[in-house]
């Protein structure tokens, strides 16, 4: 499995907005094969968060503090600099003491987790302390305080594209931890990476298509 490392193409365009999936090579993956990406650094607005996706309040209310933000940021781009984007879509980091709890003992309920939005490296930080203002000068999220701004750095992942339900990913990333990357002479870093190119509150779960990458180095002889 040939590493493909990150290439900057000419941006792809629809209606003048710049859509990263199409232009980043990180956003790219194919269903039933996994592919070694050397991802570059990347901005995020983060939101933090611990307990099952499913009844944790705290879930719910960072998906409805991250998405105003960076409606203004995108706002903010067009209008002032003159460069509109397609606003990214919604990524997690997921983290757990014991691995197995991805895998076969799915209990959620340990899980720690970060919600993310990719910004274009191109905001700055007083646009974004703008933004934050903004999305709070009517009625304010909840965790609207607990957005922040920050540099991801993955460098070389394993990624695929899984579609169905995320209960379904077990298989997926039983495969991937114990067969594909010690196969290829690497071993798990970093943290369990999501990217939902479905909207999950709108898309049946099994049609639902999600990114699934696992930062890797080089295991030891």
């Amino acid at each position: 499995m040939a590493a493909q490392r990150y290439r900057r193409r000419v941006p792809e365009r629809s209606d003048d907005k710049t859509d990263f999936r199409k232009t980043l090579d990180a956003y790219r993956a194919q269903r039933g094969r996994f592919r070694i990406v050397d991802v570059p650094d990347m901005r995020y607005l983060m939101v933090d968060g611990h307990g099952d996706p499913n009844t944790s309040t705290a879930f719910a209310e960072a998906i409805e503090a991250l998405y105003p933000v960076a409606y203004k940021l995108k706002f903010a781009s067009k209008r002032g600099l003159g460069r509109d984007y397609v606003v990214p879509p919604l990524e997690g980091l997921w983290r757990a003491e014991d691995m197995d709890t991805f895998t076969t003992a799915r209990d959620k309920s340990r899980w720690d987790w970060t919600l993310m939005l990719m910004v274009p490296a191109w905001i700055e930080e007083a646009m974004f302390a703008t933004a934050v203002e903004q999305a709070g000068a009517k009625k304010r999220p909840a965790r609207l305080d607990d957005v922040r701004l920050q540099l991801l750095s993955e460098g070389r992942c394993v990624q695929t594209l899984h579609v169905g339900s995320f209960d379904d990913e077990a298989d997926v990333l039983a495969h991937l931890h114990h067969e594909v990357i010690p196969g290829q002479g690497l071993r798990l870093t970093g943290t369990h990476h999501e990217i939902y190119l479905s909207d999950f509150r709108r898309v049946a779960p099994d049609k639902r298509r999600t990114i699934l990458r696992q930062p890797v180095e080089p295991a030891p002889a």
